[in-house]
C-alpha cells in the first residue's frame, strides 16, 4: 500500500498542534508587549497630567501675580478707578480719576511722567494724544486737566496787545455737564523773558545765568519754543471775553528735534500741551459740602470734552473727537491673560459689602472643529487618570490699594485647560501606541502565518507519518510519504521540512532494498531447507525407532530447520516460532539429558536430583535445545576436567535449574546483554569461529519466555558463572 499524510481520523487521534505550554508562552509575550506598551502609554500620560498641573498651578501664580502687578501699576489704578471706561464711547471724551492726587500742570516733566505713568492718554491714528482726567482728591481743586500732544510745523504765537486771536496757534476746550456748557479759546503766547512764575524762581534760572543768551519765552538757542495759553471765555456765539479767566491755566511746548527724523526748518515737531480747566460745580459742592462731597462725582462719565487745536490759518491741527481715537488700557484688557476656563472677579470693598466692579473670563478657543471619536476617547482616559490634588479648586485672591480705597481681586482658575493641553498631547501618544499595537498585531499574524501555521501543519504531518509508520505491515508497497512541497522555503523551518522530506525519501531507498534482500534471503532459507530435508527424511528412515538416540536428535534438526525455513532472518524465525507447551516432568527430562551430553560431546554433567517427579509447562524439544546451549556456553568457558553441575530446585512459583560451572565471569558490562541476538565475546573477530555468532543464548531467552520461564545469568562470589532456568509448574 502507499500511505500519504491526509489521514483526518489520525489527525483526531494524535497531537497534531504545538505544545500548549509552547503556545501559552509564545501568545502571552505578545500579550505582555501590547500590555505594556498601553500601560507605558497610561504611565507617560499619567505624568504628563501630572507635570501639566504643576506647570498650570505654576502659571496660574504667575497669572495672578502679573494681574496684582498690573493692576497696582498706576495704569492698572486707574482702570480700577474708572471701571466704566471702556464700557463707553471713546469720543467725545470723558474724564477719567487719576490715581494721583493732582498734576503739577506747570511742569512739563512731571507732566508728561504723571501721564505716563497713568498710561490715561488716548491715542489717536496720527500720533496725537489727549488725556482728560480729575485728581483723586477733591481737596486740591476741582479742576479737570488736559494733557496731549501733537506734531505740527513751527508754532506761531499772539503778539503782545494784539486782540485778534486768529492770527496765532490757540486750543479750543468745550466742557458740557449737568445741563451746563463752558468753553474757552487759549491762544499761544510768548512768556515774558526772566519773569518769576508765582514766586517759585523762574525755570532755568540758573542755565540763564550761565548762559544769557537762553531766554524763557519764545524760541532758545536749540529751537524748542515755551509758551504759555492764555484761556478767554467763548460764548456759544464765538464773542470772547475781554479779560482771560483768571484760573485757566495751561502750557504748550515744543521741541527742537523733527518728527521721524526729517530735516528743515519747516519739518513737523512734536508739541506738548497742559491745561488746567476751572470747573466752577466742583468749586461750589467742594465749598458747600467739604465734609460730604461725593468723589469721584457719580456722573463722571456724562461729562463731556471736546479740544481743538487750531492753525493760524484756521485748519484744525487736531479734534478730540476724531474717529481713529484708542482707549488707554481698561479692566477689559485683563481678559487675555486668562486661559480658557479661568475667571477673574474684581471688587472694591466698602463698609456695605463688595462692589463688583468686573467679571473676566478666559476666552475659548474659537474655530475649533467638532472633536472626533478620537478627541472623545482621549479626553475620557484622560478623566480617568487619577492625580493627587487634581480636583482641589485653584482659587488666588489679594487686594489692590488705590488712593480712592481698597479693590478685591479674585482669581479662579480652571484645570480642565489641563485636560484640554493634555488632550493634543495624549492624541500623538495615542496614534504612537496605536502604531505599535498594529505592529506588534502584524508581527503576531506573520509568525503565526509563516511559522506557527507551518509548524502546525509539519507537526501534524510528522504525527500522521508516526501513525503511518506504526501501522506499516511490511508489505512491497509499503512507503512513507510526506507531503511538504507548500512548506519548503529559504528559511530554517522551509530547509527543515525539506531535509525531512529528503530523509524520508532515503528511508523509502533503503526500506525497498531491505525487502529485495528479505526476498532474496527468504529464497535462500527456502533453497537450504529443501535440500535439508531430504536428507533428514532418509536417516529417519535408517533410524525408526523411539528409543533410538540417533531418532531423537533426527527429530530435533528436523524441528530446527522448520523453524527457520520460510523466514527472512534467524531473530524473525525465533521469534515467529510457536511452541506446543504441554506438562513435562522436569526430573526425568534433565536426568535424559545429563545422561546424553556425552553423545553431543559434552562430558561430564552431573545431575543433582530432587528426588521425586516434577512436572512444569514446556515443550520437550524446545527445552532440550534450551539446555544444550546453556551446557554447550558451560563446556566453551569451563577449565579442562571440571564438571558441570546441573540442579533442581522447587520454589514456591515453580522450578529453578541452575547450570553450573568453573572459569571466568562475565564481564559486567556484557551480563545484562548476553542474552541478544549478535553479542559474544568472539564477535566481529576475524579468527573467531563462525558457529559462535552470539545466537545460542539469544535462542535460550526467546524459548524461555515462549513457555512462560525466564533465564538468568550470574556471576558467582566463590567463582564460576551460573544460569538459572525458572518454569512455571504445570
Amino acid at each position: 500500500m502507499q500511505w500519504t499524510n491526509r489521514l483526518p481520523d489520525v489527525q483526531a487521534l494524535l497531537p497534531t498542534r504545538i505544545p500548549l505550554r509552547l503556545r501559552v508562552f509564545f501568545r502571552g509575550v505578545f500579550v505582555l508587549l501590547a500590555l505594556a506598551t498601553v500601560a507605558l502609554a497610561g504611565f507617560v500620560l499619567r505624568e504628563e497630567k501630572e507635570l501639566g498641573l504643576r506647570a498650570y498651578r505654576e502659571g496660574f501664580a504667575k497669572t495672578k501675580e502679573q494681574i496684582v502687578s498690573r493692576l497696582r501699576h498706576p495704569t492698572g489704578q486707574l482702570a480700577l478707578l474708572n471701571p466704566d471706561a471702556r464700557g463707553t464711547a471713546v469720543t467725545p471724551l470723558h474724564p477719567v480719576v487719576l490715581p494721583f492726587s493732582a498734576i503739577d500742570f506747570d511742569d512739563k516733566a512731571k507732566v508728561q511722567q504723571a501721564v505716563e505713568m497713568a498710561g490715561c492718554g488716548v491715542q489717536y491714528g496720527d500720533g496725537a494724544t489727549l488725556c482728560v482726567a480729575i485728581g483723586s482728591n477733591p481737596l486740591a481743586g476741582g479742576f479737570i486737566y488736559a494733557v496731549g500732544g501733537f506734531a505740527t510745523g513751527e508754532l506761531v504765537p499772539k503778539p503782545p496787545g494784539v486782540r485778534d486771536l486768529n492770527a496765532a496757534h490757540r486750543v479750543r476746550v468745550e466742557v458740557a455737564m449737568r445741563g451746563q456748557t463752558w468753553r474757552w479759546l487759549a491762544p499761544y503766547e510768548m512768556e515774558p523773558p526772566n519773569l518769576p512764575r508765582r514766586g517759585r524762581p523762574p525755570e532755568g534760572a540758573k542755565e540763564a545765568r550761565e548762559r544769557p543768551v537762553a531766554s524763557f519765552g519764545g524760541p532758545d538757542t536749540t529751537g524748542a519754543q515755551r509758551g504759555r495759553l492764555t484761556g478767554f471765555a467763548e460764548e456759544a456765539d464765538g464773542t470772547l471775553a475781554l479779560k482771560p479767566v483768571r484760573d485757566f491755566r495751561g502750557w504748550l511746548w515744543q521741541d527742537a528735534r523733527c518728527v521721524d527724523g526729517q530735516t528743515g526748518d519747516d519739518c513737523p515737531r512734536r508739541a506738548f500741551y497742559s491745561v488746567r480747566l476751572p470747573i466752577e460745580l466742583f468749586r461750589d459742592e467742594l465749598q458747600t459740602k467739604r465734609s460730604q462731597i461725593v468723589w469721584p462725582p457719580a456722573d463722571l462719565n456724562r461729562i463731556l470734552i471736546h479740544l481743538q487745536v487750531l492753525a493760524p490759518s484756521g485748519a484744525t491741527l487736531f479734534d478730540s473727537n476724531q474717529p481713529d481715537a484708542t482707549p488707554p488700557f481698561g479692566l477689559a484688557d485683563l481678559q487675555p491673560i486668562l486661559l480658557p476656563g479661568e475667571t477673574l472677579r474684581l471688587a472694591k470693598a466698602g463698609a456695605q459689602g463688595d462692589t463688583e466692579l468686573a467679571l473676566l473670563q478666559g476666552n475659548e478657543v474659537s474655530g475649533v472643529a467638532e472633536p472626533s471619536w478620537w478627541d472623545r476617547f482621549t479626553a475620557q482616559l484622560i478623566r480617568r487618570l487619577e492625580v493627587e490634588g487634581y480636583e482641589q479648586p485653584l482659587v488666588a485672591q489679594d487686594t489692590i490699594a488705590t488712593p480712592l480705597g481698597r479693590y478685591e481681586l479674585t482669581l479662579t482658575g480652571d484645570v480642565r485647560s489641563v485636560n484640554r493641553t493634555l488632550g493634543r498631547v495624549a492624541a500623538r501618544v495615542g496614534w504612537i501606541v496605536v502604531a505599535m499595537l498594529a505592529a506588534i498585531v502584524l508581527a503576531w499574524v506573520a509568525i503565526e502565518l509563516r511559522i506557527v501555521r507551518r509548524i502546525t501543519l509539519l507537526t501534524k504531518r510528522a504525527a500522521a507519518v508516526r501513525h503511518g509508520v506504526q501501522s506499516l505491515k511490511g508489505g512491497a508497497d509499503d512507503e512513507i510519504r510526506l507531503d511538504v512541497a507548500d512548506l519548503r522555503g529559504s528559511d530554517e523551518l522551509g530547509l527543515l521540512a525539506g531535509t525531512l522530506a529528503e530523509l524520508l525519501e532515503r528511508v523509502n531507498d533503503d526500506v525497498r532494498r531491505e525487502q529485495i534482500r528479505t526476498a532474496q534471503e527468504r529464497e535462500q532459507w527456502h533453497a537450504v531447507g529443501h535440500e535439508i530435508m531430504s536428507p533428514l527424511q532418509s536417516l529417519l528412515a535408517l533410524h525408526p525407532g523411539d528409543t533410538d538416540p540417533s531418532h531423537r536428535y533426527l527429530r530435533r534438526m528436523q524441528q530446527a530447520v522448520r523453524v527457520l525455513y520460510g523466514q527472512a532472518s534467524p531473530t524473525e524465525a525465533f521469534e515467529a516460532t510457536t511452541l506446543a507447551v504441554n506438562a513435562l516432568d522436569i526430573d526425568e527430562f534433565l536426568r535424559h539429558v545429563a545422561d546424553n551430553a556425552p553423545h553431543a560431546g559434552i562430558s561430564d554433567v552431573c545431575y543433582t536430583s530432587a528426588g521425586a517427579p516434577c512436572l512444569v509447562r514446556g515443550d520437550e524439544y524446545s527445552l532440550e535445545d534450551v539446555v544444550t546451549h546453556v551446557l554447550r556456553n558451560a563446556e566453551r568457558y569451563r577449565p579442562a576436567g571440571t564438571p558441570i553441575q546441573l540442579t533442581l530446585a522447587t520454589v514456591d512459583a515453580g522450578v529453578e535449574v541452575t547450570i553450573h560451572n568453573q572459569g571466568p565471569p562475565i564481564p559486567d558490562e556484557l551480563v545484562g546483554r548476553i542474552f541478544e541476538y549478535g553479542v559474544s565475546d568472539a564477535a566481529g573477530e576475524p579468527s573467531a569461529d563462525p558457529a559462535h555468532r552470539g545466537q545460542g543464548l539469544f535462542v535460550v531467552r526467546t524459548y524461555m519466555a515462549k513457555m512462560g520461564g525466564t533465564v538468568e545469568a550470574r556471576n558467582e562470589p566463590e567463582g564460576g558463572v551460573s544460569f538459572v532456568l525458572r518454569l512455571a509448574r504445570a
